[in-house]
């Protein structure tokens, strides 16, 4: 993208279920010489009709909205608008969200606790095609890639990927879509067919078996 002044400002829809918080990102951004906000959201919902509707340069999306998650959001809106930028801004460094909104295809994940000048100067970098991670999750990203890099589970744990494999050990302890969807950051429906994939997988007829597969292999959480 080319640099963006107040004549061509970047176009911004803020996403977040607060609207003080929401107020307060408008409040700094829309002063801002070379920024724009265009709309507001407070969920998934929202947020996916408003971006259709101003199709934005730059969606600044909290990760946790009442009827669903940002990252299933930012992924409704990037598959839809290829030329929308959608940063993650949100109070939790949880490293499984991180890797699912890069996946999402996410530009950008940041922590609320940012300062104002470095969120405006992250927004410019996204703007500019640039893509970030807030080095307080940097750290955790990188050691989650190493050990999933480094592998080391069974042939038959290996089919799975590693969002499969964390899918496995919660439905292994009972859990159900719906719990799972808030865990990993993902609609029911997408919960629904990661589970009919691991137990195609793995040859496995009911969720139950699950649990034995599990115990069988000794697979733990710092296994993927």
């Amino acid at each position: 993208m080319t640099v963006r002044d107040a004549t061509n400002p970047y176009r911004l829809l803020i996403v977040d279920d607060h609207e003080v918080v929401r107020q307060g990102l408008v409040a700094l951004l829309d002063r801002r010489e070379g920024f724009q906000v265009v709309a507001e959201a407070g969920t998934v919902a929202e947020a996916i009709e408003q971006a259709r509707r101003f199709e934005p340069d730059i969606v600044v999306m909290d990760v946790r909205l009442p009827d669903g998650s940002g990252i299933e959001a930012c992924r409704e809106i990037r598959a839809e608008l290829a030329n929308t930028r959608v940063v993650m801004l949100t109070s939790y460094p949880d490293e499984e969200a991180v890797l699912s909104a890069i996946v999402a295809g996410a530009a950008g994940y940041l922590l609320k606790q940012i300062r104002a000048r470095d969120l405006v100067a992250a927004l410019e970098a996204v703007g500019r095609g640039e893509s970030l991670l807030d080095p307080a999750v940097t750290e955790k990203v990188l050691e989650r890639v190493r050990r999933i890099a480094l592998g080391g589970q069974t042939d038959e744990l290996a089919v799975l990927t590693s969002q499969e494999q964390k899918i496995l050990l919660l439905v292994a302890e009972g859990m159900t879509n719906k719990e799972i969807a808030t865990d990993v950051f993902l609609s029911d429906k997408t919960v629904k067919n990661y589970v009919s994939s691991i137990l195609s997988k793995l040859n496995l007829e009911r969720r139950a078996q699950a649990a034995a597969f599990v115990a069988k292999h000794r697979v733990g959480r710092g296994s993927d």
